[in-house]
């Protein structure tokens, strides 16, 4: 019982909802009821709603200090939000009555809601699957945050121009963001640059000094993170970069106005835009000084917390756990060290003690063009102390190593932190690993190869320290606000305990037979594929007939998520039409969406050559709308509240051993969609819990990649002279028949596919996807055995609940519990 004297004023019925927004739009707004549009009432929504946020939070706050409770704090480079008004409200309990109160002044609530902007501070699934812990935390009552930055601009919005991405600016502050909270009272100075001068302290000790620094201030914003049911809102703070007043100061004192202007604009820089481009030295710096920014932000928030209890910092890590999502926070490790040794005087040992305990490690990549390195030079121009830092941690670190396997200098070399081959750099991964106390995979597979492929140095040294925890989604966001009539249905079949609870929907196998349940369900689906064709058809002019099965491939573009092997199927399809009578024996409606990094040249080229491809398939009268293809573009949370409940086939085609989990795959089954997939990340542990017979599982497995890929035994020249179907698809590429008025386009995916050390091995997998896609038809033309095994998609996805992933993270990683109201 929290001791907390604060009450609830605002309450969650009609009369005081309605007066609410009615006052927000006179009093906030500034405007008369007769003359607010939707944007309009959209904010004076939000802004009620964030009244009644705010207090839930308070007493939140309360609840957890009154408990005495250690906290977790998640440091995330990216969140992928999604719009939070109707998430929200949804949480609340609230939608449907908000529905009627719109409904009563004239609004839709949907078109209401449509206003909003999604958050642009994500890219893809890293950013989402934080977005669905912080969400399954509030829910279980648990004392958790995140911690981010506060970006301008977004990633960005992606346009189709000719068939290829353009990258447009998302200002998605533009509107403002109601329901977040300023909080300039809290805001921290971080400083950078600057020089070491090496002094020793009254103690005699050796006591470094950062000198002649710049500085930086990092102002917090909340977003309140409402659980479902109300009870518990925790928060996800932001931090915007501002120019500290100090030097402003003293450059204008000396009259150099242009100068001061110009220190301000650089200073902000460090949160006007996601991900800089890091194809010049500038942007290099200014992704550096953001990771540090992330990091040294939220540790002065934490210790301003933890000191305002009077406590020792003895017990730092006994009230204080810190999540590293990948390696963009791993300066962590090196920013703690400092304050603890730096500030507070605590012996080197001792803070490498509380350090470790304090942090913990998600690894969520496998490419090793992923694991960041700085460079040495860089570092000790940005962060001179910690480098110094890093280099001592280095040092009493590889002492271990050479004690426990002495004369091994090659295992030196693979485990120091610094690489030396040229020009130095630092391994940030390995301080990750060094620094934590536990490191996870995300998946059965991907854990066991961040064990064996990834860090087996570090795995033999420190065997206890390696974990998995599968990754999930929140059923809140994905099932109960994206599909309102699945989950209706589901409600009226097993009760609304699967909304807190996913493992009940296993009581829908009882149904899963039932004929009656059977038209229910695929109405439902169907209510959906009407609703997303409508949406392609009015934005693209491409129809999209419900009776066809929507085959969806949603996800960033890249090369290992295998886009193109998904484009060389339709390709396929198309020619044994056109050039042999052969006809499909359904209709396919093809749904790509997702967004190619900037400077990802091959990925680009994918999107060009699906839109290529959509157009000769689109518009050929002899395949008589059998197959369509449509690309919807700027996939956001939004979007895919759109496309995933109207799925009928999922694409998770990965080659096996490159994709760490995945979870558009879950959130895709969730709603009921089988899956098309190769035997990688989290499509195993599905396949396992929905069974073979309802997955269509083609492909190599991930040792058998590796054996090929290893040895050099692929020869995918081989493979295309020994496949008339290869043959006939890549010679369509070199005939152009795909780009009839731009020769030539395509031939370098035919040599690249032709490639011996093409790694993602798409011919090696090609026929086998060919014999599931028919697969796929077959069970497809049979309604009845179609819907039962959606049915089964549905009801054995309980494991997949970021609910469970929270609830082991908390158990065996963070050391907190529920604080329930």
């Amino acid at each position: 019982m929290s001791r907390s004297s604060f009450q609830i004023k605002k309450k969650n019925d009609r009369e005081s909802l309605t007066s609410d927004i009615r006052d927000h739009v006179v009093y906030s707004l500034s405007k008369e009821m007769s003359w607010a549009n939707e944007r309009d009432m959209g904010k004076a929504l939000a802004l009620a709603l964030r009244d009644r946020l705010v207090e839930r939070m308070m007493l939140t706050r309360d609840r957890y200090r009154d408990a005495g409770a250690k906290r977790m704090y998640y440091f995330s480079i990216e969140y992928l939000l999604g719009r939070c008004l109707g998430n929200s409200l949804c949480n609340m309990e609230i939608l449907d009555l908000c529905e009627d109160i719109f409904k009563d002044m004239g609004f839709d609530l949907d078109e209401v809601r449509a206003s909003e902007r999604d958050p642009a501070l994500g890219n893809g699934g890293l950013g989402r699957l934080a977005a669905c812990f912080l969400d399954s935390l509030a829910t279980l009552d648990m004392p958790g945050c995140g911690y981010g930055i506060h970006y301008e601009y977004g990633l960005f919005r992606q346009a189709i121009h000719n068939g290829y991405q353009k990258e447009l600016a998302d200002y998605w502050m533009m509107e403002g963001m109601p329901l977040q909270i300023a909080r300039p009272d809290q805001a921290v100075i971080i400083p950078l640059y600057g020089r070491v001068e090496n002094s020793v302290g009254p103690d005699g000790e050796y006591l470094p000094m950062w000198m002649d620094w710049e500085d930086i201030v990092g102002v917090p914003y909340d977003i309140p993170i409402v659980g479902y049911g109300g009870k518990t809102v925790n928060y996800l703070r932001l931090f915007a970069a501002k120019a500290s007043r100090n030097f402003d100061m003293e450059i204008f004192n000396h009259g150099d106005y242009i100068r001061a202007v110009q220190r301000k604009i650089e200073s902000e820089m460090v949160s006007k835009v996601l991900y800089p481009t890091e194809s010049v030295s500038f942007g290099k710096e200014l992704r550096l000084v953001q990771e540090y920014f992330l990091v040294a932000c939220g540790l002065r928030d934490i210790t301003r917390r933890f000191m305002v209890q009077n406590r020792n910092f003895d017990e730092f890590a006994d009230y204080v756990a810190i999540q590293l999502n990948d390696t963009h926070p791993a300066l962590t490790v090196a920013e703690l060290m400092r304050f603890l040794v730096d500030e507070k005087r605590i012996e080197w040992d001792r803070a490498w003690e509380i350090t470790k305990a304090t942090c913990a490690y998600t690894n969520h990549t496998l490419l090793p063009e992923a694991l960041e390195q700085w460079s040495v030079s860089l570092l000790e121009k940005v962060l001179p102390r910690h480098l110094q830092i890093i280099y001592e941690i280095n040092s009493r670190f590889l002492d271990r190593v050479k004690n426990i396997y002495p004369g091994n200098t090659d295992k030196l070399r693979r485990m120091s932190l610094i690489c030396e081959e040229g020009d130095k750099k630092v391994r940030m991964a390995n301080l990750a690993v060094i620094g934590s106390h536990s490191v996870n995979g995300v998946s059965e597979l991907h854990s066991e190869l961040v064990k064996t492929r990834l860090f087996p140095d570090f795995c033999e040294l420190d065997p206890e320290k390696f974990n998995n925890k599968t990754n999930g989604v929140t059923p809140r966001r994905w099932l109960l606000k994206a599909n309102p009539q699945l989950a209706g249905l589901l409600t009226d079949t097993v009760g609304k305990g699967w909304i807190t609870d996913l493992s009940q929907l296993k009581k829908l196998e009882n149904h899963a037979d039932n004929a009656d349940f059977q038209a229910l369900f695929m109405a439902a689906k169907r209510e959906n594929k009407i609703s997303l064709g409508n949406y392609i058809h009015s934005s693209l002019g491409i129809p999209a007939s419900p009776d066809s099965i929507f085959d969806i491939q949603a996800k960033r573009i890249h090369e290992y998520k295998r886009q193109l092997l998904n484009v060389l199927h339709i390709m396929h399809m198309y020619l044994q039409i056109v050039d042999h009578g052969i006809e499909p024996l359904c209709q396919r409606t093809f749904i790509f969406a997702g967004k190619a990094a900037p400077g990802y040249w091959e990925a680009k080229q994918i999107i060009k050559l699906i839109h290529s491809v959509g157009e000769v398939v689109n518009s050929d009268p002899r395949v008589r709308g059998l197959i369509r293809v449509a690309f919807l573009p700027d996939y956001r949370v939004s979007l895919a509240e759109k496309i995933i409940p109207a799925c009928d086939l999922s694409e998770q085609i990965s080659t096996a051993g490159t994709e760490a989990s995945g979870t558009g795959n879950m959130k895709f089954a969730m709603n009921g969609a089988l899956t098309i997939g190769t035997f990688d990340g989290a499509n195993i542990e599905m396949l396992e819990e929905v069974g073979e017979d309802n997955f269509y599982l083609f492909g190599l497995r991930e040792e058998q990649v590796e054996q090929s890929l290893s040895s050099g035994s692929y020869r995918p020249h081989d493979i295309y002279s020994s496949s008339s179907e290869i043959r006939q698809v890549l010679g369509a590429l070199l005939e152009n028949r795909f780009s009839p008025r731009d020769h030539g386009l395509f031939r370098w995916i035919v040599d690249r596919l032709l490639c011996d050390n093409e790694k993602y091995m798409h011919l090696a997998d090609f026929m086998s996807y060919i014999e599931a896609q028919a697969r796929v038809d077959r069970d497809y033309a049979d309604p009845s055995l179609w819907a039962r095994k959606a049915i089964l998609n549905t009801a054995r996805m309980g494991k997949f609940s970021t609910d469970r992933t929270m609830l082991e993270y908390a158990a065996d990683i963070w050391g907190i519990k529920r604080i329930p109201s």
